[in-house]
């Protein structure tokens, strides 16, 4: 997974730069951490729709929602999923 400067805003990063340190952060986990795609794609839904969503990140945890959303440990802040 490339190294996220932690100085950095995600304005800074290309598209193509953002999109792969989701990729790659997601494939770096271990397969049985994953939820499947399908509850994937639930929970971004319903991230999609809060408020608390800004480029990608949550404003709540600060994490980034698509990797969040992924694990099997990810919760919702709000217990929204």
């Amino acid at each position: 997974m490339p190294k996220i400067c932690t100085r950095c805003l995600l304005k800074d990063f290309s598209r193509e730069q953002y999109e792969k340190i989701i990729v790659e952060g997601i494939q770096a986990l271990p397969p049985e951490e994953l939820v499947s795609d399908e509850v994937t794609s639930q929970r971004l839904a319903i991230c999609k729709e809060c408020s608390k969503i800004n480029q990608g990140t949550c404003l709540a945890c600060g994490c980034y929602v698509e990797i969040r959303a992924a694990t099997k440990k990810g919760t919702c802040p709000y217990r929204k999923w």
